[in-house]
């Protein structure tokens, strides 16, 4: 199955997640590694800070916690996040 992880930043994100970027960076690259987290990046135009990661997982669990060990959650960077299972009808790239 597919899931969507949707990130929004504090509005000063920027300046925030510094001490925070290489460890966030580390742990997105050893999850991509592991095979389960597939694609992740920010959104362009917003002052949100949004982001989107994709992942291939047997559960929304598996999402959940990836969210919740990312320094940028546990650092208060992103303030809010939620996960949604993606139904994918066209493609075969995953």
């Amino acid at each position: 199955m597919r899931y969507l992880l949707f990130y929004e930043k504090v509005p000063d994100y920027a300046e925030r997640q510094k001490p925070w970027h290489s460890l966030h960076l580390d742990y997105f690259e050893k999850r991509a590694a592991q095979g389960d987290m597939i694609l992740g990046g920010s959104l362009e135009g917003g002052a949100d800070g949004a982001a989107v990661i994709l992942f291939k997982a047997d559960t929304a669990a598996v999402v959940e916690a990836f969210a919740e060990e990312d320094p940028y959650v546990k650092h208060g960077i992103v303030t809010k996040w939620w996960v949604r299972k993606w139904d994918v009808v066209v493609g075969s790239a995953l």
